[in-house]
């Protein structure tokens, strides 16, 4: 009888057990935070750039001989680059879809296939310079391919793909981004490209500053130093040491009106 009743409490303390295990595990699961969204890591990334400041306020800088300069005119953002070559000033515009060319203050013709040419270099500076924004525009998809560390830190990789609708001359390209999980700032970004031969670059970022609000980076600019590498390793290649330093991309005479 005795052996039966500690039998009968030993068996209701293990049901005990489980059941309050069970609640608890329910409980954290429940309460525990949902993993983030590749959309949500890029809206924080862009908050903590600079946000709204992108919509409404002017930008200017400086690269490789040339000035750059972006606004906002009746909801669209207009993008120029101004070229001084001794007393020929040339300044293209692009301006939604549209493209011009101007050589002294006046208009200039220029044909389809160059306007093109000149069109995606204008918007391929920007682009970068203004980075995360451009994040979010509409043939832009995004994928989180988990966490990667990259040297003693840990980073969200997110996977950018364009549809070729709205995507641009280059909509097959493939970009990776790389977002400290704490701060959501990039540090590191990737893209493989298919013109002129095609190829792959990392990118590193550095000098971080902030002029009225916008956040600005330098780049250091690398490749493989092996052909035939998959685009999603090149953050281990990069931690293996086995990219090259092609370049650095250093903007000046940053200006935010």
């Amino acid at each position: 009888m005795l052996d039966f009743t500690i039998m009968n409490k030993t068996k209701t303390m293990k049901y005990l057990f489980t059941a309050t295990f069970l609640i608890l595990f329910v409980s954290c699961k429940e309460n525990a935070p949902k993993p983030l969204t590749a959309q949500e890591i890029v809206d924080k990334s862009i908050e903590v750039s600079g946000g709204e400041l992108y919509k409404t306020h002017s930008t200017g800088f400086a690269f490789r001989d040339k000035t750059y300069h972006s606004k906002n005119e009746n909801g669209k953002i207009v993008l120029d680059r101004v070229s001084d070559l001794d007393s020929v000033i040339i300044r293209d515009v692009k301006n939604g879809n549209d493209f011009e060319r101007y050589v002294n203050d006046s208009l200039v013709s220029v044909p389809d296939s160059m306007a093109v040419r000149y069109a995606n270099s204008v918007n391929s500076v920007h682009y970068f310079a203004r980075l995360p924004y451009g994040l979010n525009d509409g043939a832009v998809n995004k994928e989180l391919l988990g966490k990667e560390a990259i040297g003693s830190k840990e980073y969200y990789k997110v996977k950018v793909t364009f549809d070729q609708q709205g995507g641009g001359d280059d909509f097959d390209d493939t970009y990776l981004y790389w977002f400290d999980i704490e701060s959501f700032k990039v540090d590191y970004l990737a893209y493989d490209f298919h013109v002129n031969g095609g190829g792959q670059r990392f990118r590193k970022a550095y000098n971080e500053r902030y002029v009225n609000g916008i956040r600005f980076v330098d780049y250091e600019n690398y490749k493989p130093k092996s052909e035939g590498s998959d685009i999603l390793e090149i953050g281990q290649l990069f931690d293996k040491g086995e990219l090259e330093l092609l370049s650095k991309v250093e903007l000046t005479d940053i200006q935010v009106d």
